[in-house]
């Protein structure tokens, strides 16, 4: 793991990070475990067609995202979803609303740190395709694309682009 360069117990330069997953210092025993962190997106659907974000920050700047984010401690994963589409979207809803998908490893590389994630997707059918933009710090735009023409290579991250092609695309 190339960000650390000393031990954040003892600053010593000997250490190992074996198979992505610890952190070892070889000289006063630290361990740090890099586990995944997780986080929620959130397909909304109307008609035939998806709603995509397009993402304003990095990680993929530029690219195609879903709405959703990481779950803050103490927090549930439907209670994350709720939250992340308030925010982004101005939405507020249910835990009741939302269908549970699946989920899909991802790999997230954060001011050069690379965070493994497990991404919860959940599915909100929408009676309307009137949405705004309510982070555009976060949120370029919003787009809906019908099924028949998503393009997966437009989509940034590996898990979305995962979940899209097997369950949305016909």
């Amino acid at each position: 793991m190339s960000f650390f360069k000393f031990c954040p117990s003892c600053a010593s330069t000997h250490f190992t990070f074996p198979d992505n997953r610890r952190f070892l210092c070889e000289d006063c025993e630290f361990t740090y475990y890099h586990n995944i962190a997780a986080a929620v997106a959130l397909v909304f659907t109307f008609e035939d067609k998806v709603l995509f974000t397009v993402r304003n920050v990095d990680p993929d700047k530029g690219k195609w995202d879903l709405p959703g984010g990481f779950i803050d401690p103490n927090e549930t994963a439907e209670e994350a979803a709720c939250r992340e589409i308030r925010e982004e979207l101005g939405l507020n809803l249910q835990v009741s609303d939302l269908k549970y998908v699946t989920t899909s490893p991802n790999n997230y590389l954060y001011k050069n740190v690379p965070y493994k994630t497990m991404d919860i997707f959940y599915e909100c059918q929408l009676t309307s395709d009137i949405i705004k933009v309510e982070a555009e710090d976060e949120i370029q735009e919003l787009i809906w694309v019908k099924r028949s023409e998503i393009d997966l290579d437009k989509i940034g991250f590996v898990s979305i682009r995962k979940v899209i092609r097997e369950k949305y695309l016909k």
